[in-house]
């Protein structure tokens, strides 16, 4: 649609020019003593209108006021003269503010998932008596935008008895299910005021380390969603080696912006939507509102169309990315508040996990620190044996896929509580890791006898990420190459149990016949400083594996390591074991050894080959019964 000239404005509004009305007729005469009136949302909140209503609060006891997501700095307690019951407010998601207000009990929050908000007023179940909405100028045809905020906006201005809109030219002219034609407008003033802006602030190297394992599991051609907080956002900056990404999100900031100019976001590859960015609003800078303002390719819709788990479903490769407060040990995630004090809202959360998790290949990832430090400069652990209590379980247990900080990615669907466990204390904070190892003990989640994996120092022995990378066989498949970790054991066992008895024999130098707990336990907790058991991970189908493994051991000789191989039946004559055998020499000078030894049965001719042809100097070889001893220097 060609974009109004002033001429044709002005007509527009000439046709509806008894709407026109002065800031305080707006107020005086659509806001009645006990009214219910809504606020519109995040950046796009009426300032001209919200400033008149709270200057006009002594006439206007009792009304009530309905809120998603505000952030402007208006302050309704103290510009109303300090009267701490003139409005009641109540809130969907709490902004800055109206937080220390819900805090001492002077507003209301009320939980809900947002793609259920609108149908408490399509319903009848909340009567609105009067919206104050921001909207664009209408167009030669009479339709205003709602502009960067559709959201819960335009079903509850669709269901109010009055509408007064606030009608800005510097408001954003955005498309989709996101209009109002001037004859469903009761009255409006006309403002030039600036649209808020929003920011998340600078990157801090915690929020980065999180993006890059957030980034890690998102395939090319995926859908997108980002949550409110910096770290989901934070995202947007590690993904620019990425192809065709979508988005389907109700909200998002600047840096879609940048993927979209450098080509990353296409939205071509969307299975719903094709070509289009679908949203509900948008927080961000000035750049980012030009960027929407009559863009094509970007679609508002109200949030019950965009958070509706069905709808988001039908998107292939939808990843929701979302911040929580705290995790539990079992999965259960707090994202709305801090012990009793409520903090911010549910939003749209539920919504996207359900159905990122509904989708194919869909991946509902939730993101925090592993720590927070408090008022009194106190660090504690936001891994937690159990939720504070008060806080409330916003994501289930049964609901969580992944979880994510800055020491790794930790996956929980479908895995028992032990499992769950190992993983969640695997991502939590190194200083806090026995004590959580301790809680499960207690309880009986996991092992008596469990341990981690300690240094010769004494301390958690830190899963080292920087080893880990996907290589690609002769078969044409891609593994992935990674340290083992405590939560492998189940997946080792099941290599090992696939081994027939020859193999076993092989490997093991006897018909091994049991790998219980007490047998594997000590091949996941290793220390990474002097040891190291490389795993070959094969995924298909949503099943992980581990197919292949390759270590080294430190021996009483500070300079020496013993190495071991082994590698399932159905991944063999692939040159997985030449693989890992020059990475684990990459590795063992890292570590400062010098020396890889090991025995090898003479039957074993395939692994003798791989050594002969390794094309290290081999400054040891013989046989002793039956059984090569071999050592070759690593440089």
């Amino acid at each position: 649609m060609v974009p109004i000239s002033n001429k044709d404005l002005l007509k527009t509004l000439n046709n509806h020019s008894k709407k026109q009305v002065p800031l305080d007729t707006a107020i005086r005469k659509y806001i009645k003593p006990g009214n219910r009136i809504f606020i519109d949302s995040g950046c796009s909140e009426p300032i001209d209108l919200t400033k008149k209503l709270i200057e006009m609060g002594r006439q206007l006891p009792d009304v009530e006021i309905l809120h998603f997501l505000s952030l402007s700095d208006l302050d309704y307690y103290e510009t109303a003269g300090g009267i701490e019951d003139l409005f009641r407010h109540n809130a969907f998601f709490i902004g800055k503010s109206l937080r220390k207000y819900v805090e001492v009990g002077q507003a209301d929050y009320t939980p809900m998932p947002l793609s259920e908000i609108p149908k408490l007023f399509n319903s009848g179940k909340i009567h609105m008596d009067t919206a104050l909405i921001q909207v664009s100028p209408p167009d030669r045809y009479g339709f205003c935008s709602y502009g960067i905020n559709v959201d819960i906006v335009k079903p509850i201005a669709e269901s109010a008895d009055q509408v007064v809109a606030e009608i800005n030219p510097k408001m954003p002219r955005t498309l989709g299910d996101s209009f109002i034609h001037m004859n469903d407008i009761d009255a409006y003033v006309l403002s030039d005021h600036d649209i808020i802006e929003f920011t998340y602030g600078e990157l801090d190297d915690v929020s980065t380390r999180i993006a890059k394992f957030v980034a890690s599991l998102i395939e090319d051609e995926s859908t997108i969603q980002m949550g409110i907080g910096q770290i989901p956002n934070a995202v947007t900056k590690e993904l620019k080696e990425k192809k065709d990404l979508g988005v389907h999100s109700e909200v998002f900031s600047d840096g879609i912006v940048d993927l979209v100019e450098e080509g990353v976001i296409t939205c071509k590859k969307k299975t719903l939507h094709k070509d289009k960015i679908i949203c509900s609003f948008v927080m961000g800078s000035k750049r980012l509102y030009d960027f929407v303002d009559d863009n094509p390719m970007v679609e508002f819709h109200p949030c019950d169309y965009t958070n509706d788990p069905y709808i988001i479903s039908k998107n292939k490769k939808q990843v929701a990315i979302n911040a929580a407060l705290s995790v539990d040990l079992t999965g259960q995630v707090n994202s709305d508040s801090l012990g009793h004090r409520f903090y911010s809202g549910i939003g749209g959360q539920v919504d996207f996990v359900r159905g990122a998790g509904r989708a194919i290949n869909g991946k509902p990832i939730m993101t925090l620190p592993s720590t927070a430090t408090l008022k009194d400069g106190t660090i504690v652990s936001r891994i937690v044996p159990y939720l504070q209590p008060g806080s409330g379980v916003v994501i289930t247990r049964g609901d969580i896929h992944y979880v994510v900080t800055e020491w790794g990615i930790a996956y929980l669907y479908g895995k028992s509580i032990r499992e769950r466990v190992l993983e969640m204390i695997n991502i939590a904070h190194p200083d806090f890791r026995e004590e959580l190892l301790e809680h499960a003990k207690k309880w009986k989640y996991i092992y008596s006898d469990q341990k981690l994996p300690i240094s010769i120092d004494g301390r958690i022995s830190v899963y080292p990420e920087k080893y880990e990378l996907i290589i690609k066989l002769q078969n044409g498949k891609k593994i992935k190459i990674r340290p083992v970790k405590p939560t492998d054991e189940r997946m080792i066992q099941e290599l090992h149990y696939s081994l027939d008895e020859q193999d076993r024999y092989l490997r093991f130098f006897a018909p091994v016949k049991d790998f219980r707990h007490k047998k594997i336990q000590p091949m996941v907790n290793i220390d990474y400083s002097t040891d190291m058991i490389l795993g070959g991970e094969y995924g298909e189908n949503g099943e992980e594996k581990i197919i292949a493994l390759g270590a080294f051991f430190k021996t009483v000789q500070p300079s020496v390591a013993e190495i071991a191989f082994v590698v399932h039946k159905d991944w063999r004559g692939l040159g997985i074991t030449k693989f890992l055998l020059n990475y684990l020499v990459q590795i063992g000078k890292e570590l400062n050894y010098r020396t890889f030894t090991g025995s090898i049965l003479l039957e074993n001719k395939p692994m003798l080959h791989i050594i002969n042809s390794s094309g290290y100097l081999l400054n040891l070889k013989r046989i002793e019964g039956g059984v090569t001893i071999f050592a070759f220097d690593l440089s």
